[in-house]
C-alpha cells in the first residue's frame, strides 16, 4: 500500500509521527508536505495528496493541518475526492464504510498522536459497504460533473 501524506507548518511533528507510524506496518509513505516551520499554505500540499490519489499513483491519503478542515477543503476541490475531517476513529471507520472516503484529515491542535493513529488505523481498515451508499456516492460525482458542465458552457 502506498499513501500520500501532506500537511502545514503547524502539523510537522503529527505527520512525522503517522509518517514512522505507517511506516512501521510495512505502508509507504510518500510526503509532500512541509518539513519547515516557516508559515507554509496548506491548499499546496492538499492539492498535491489529492492529485496523487485521483491519478492512482497512491491507494490514498492524509492529511494534518491545525484543525483538519482546511487542508480538507482543499484537496476536496479535486474531482474524485472525497476528503473528510474526523476527530475520533468512529468517524473515521464510517466515513470509509458510508462515504467512501480516500483522504483522511484531522488537527494537530485538535487530537493528540495517540487518537491520531487510532483515527489511522480504524480508518485503513475500514471497507466501503457499497449497497445503499453507492447512490450517495453517485450523486456526489452528479454535482463534480454538473459544475464541469457548467463551466464549459460560460
Amino acid at each position: 500500500m502506498r499513501i500520500a501524506i501532506g500537511n502545514d507548518h503547524v502539523a510537522i511533528d503529527m505527520k512525522n509521527e503517522i509518517k514512522n507510524y505507517l511506516a512501521g506496518q510495512g505502508i509507504e509513505v510518500i510526503d509532500v508536505g512541509t518539513n519547515s516551520p516557516e508559515r507554509f499554505n496548506y491548499p499546496i500540499s492538499g492539492y498535491k495528496v489529492a492529485k496523487l490519489v485521483t491519478s492512482g499513483e497512491v491507494d490514498c491519503g492524509v492529511l494534518i493541518c491545525g484543525t483538519g478542515v482546511g487542508i480538507s477543503l482543499a484537496a476536496n476541490k479535486v474531482h474524485g475526492i472525497r476528503a473528510c475531517v474526523c476527530s475520533d476513529p468512529y468517524t473515521a471507520r464510517l466515513s470509509k464504510q458510508h462515504n467512501n472516503t480516500n483522504i483522511i484529515a484531522f488537527g494537530a491542535r485538535v487530537v493528540g498522536i495517540e487518537t491520531a493513529k487510532m483515527i489511522v488505523d480504524e480508518w485503513l481498515n475500514a471497507t466501503y459497504e457499497g449497497g445503499r451508499h453507492q447512490n450517495r456516492i453517485d450523486m456526489i460525482a452528479e454535482i463534480e460533473q454538473t459544475q464541469d458542465l457548467k463551466a464549459a458552457e460560460e
